[in-house]
């Protein structure tokens, strides 16, 4: 089951990750948000939380602190 998140305005997305290479070999995981449930959803991790911009509610995940 994928994360789901209904932001202010009251839009449900689901959370995806993807592993991508950078330039310099090193693998990284970046996590993106969709308005459908795809193949490549995921659930959030636990050393990350979910911030939401008031203006246009959009939404991003960003490490805790």
């Amino acid at each position: 089951m994928a994360y789901k998140h209904t932001n202010s305005k009251g839009v449900t997305y689901y959370l995806n990750s993807k592993a991508v290479t950078l330039r310099g070999g090193k693998e990284q995981t970046i996590y993106y948000f969709s308005k459908d449930e795809r193949p490549e959803a995921s659930d959030l991790p636990a050393d990350k939380v979910v911030k939401e911009n008031p203006r246009n509610g959009f939404l991003t995940v960003s490490k805790k602190q």
